[in-house]
């Protein structure tokens, strides 16, 4: 079966016969899937109304327990700025408290509050159900050996874990 990218493959092939356009094909379509895997997401997600970063940066808080604004910054690869606003924004809707670590009183600890931590954990499943779905067209075996050469490209891009691996931003869950 083709895809959209394989017309713009055979459109380069032809205008350019002496270039292999084959790595276009495969940057294309994992941005192309990117684009798709996200709106399936944002729909769920708004279901809930939520945004797809206020459900990464709520989910992170949940597996980790506490991060300090930096961490979450750092698993973010946004700005500290953007992350403020972020933060700011969940604080207005009650989902997250923002307190001084009493470890380190320059350092800010970001933490769930009962209310985001219950909205966590109630669309978790629908979450994971939704997943399911937009990979129904592999099998379990297709999606196993799909996350393994993905995982290869990535650590070759070098996106290695975070010194704390429970800080990583959540596409994943």
């Amino acid at each position: 079966m083709l895809d959209s990218v394989d017309r713009v493959l055979e459109q380069w092939h032809a205008v350019r016969p002496d270039i292999d356009p084959s790595p276009m094909g495969i940057v294309g379509r994992i941005q192309r899937a990117s684009r798709r895997l996200e709106h399936g997401l944002r729909a769920q997600f708004s279901g809930h109304g939520l945004q797809l970063w206020e459900f990464d940066v709520l989910a992170t808080l949940r597996r980790a327990g506490r991060l300090t604004a930096g961490e979450l910054v750092e698993a973010s690869m946004v700005t500290s700025g953007a992350m403020t606003n972020r933060v700011d924004r969940l604080v207005a809707r009650d989902f997250v408290t923002r307190h001084t670590d009493p470890d380190n009183r320059r350092s800010v600890l970001i933490e769930l509050t009962d209310l985001g931590r219950a909205l966590i954990d109630d669309m978790l499943a629908d979450h994971v159900d939704n997943e399911t779905g937009l990979l129904a067209s592999l099998t379990p075996g297709e999606q196993q050996q799909l996350a393994g050469l993905l995982r290869k490209l990535l650590t070759g891009l070098g996106d290695v874990p975070a010194e704390r691996p429970e800080a990583q931003l959540s596409h994943a869950g």
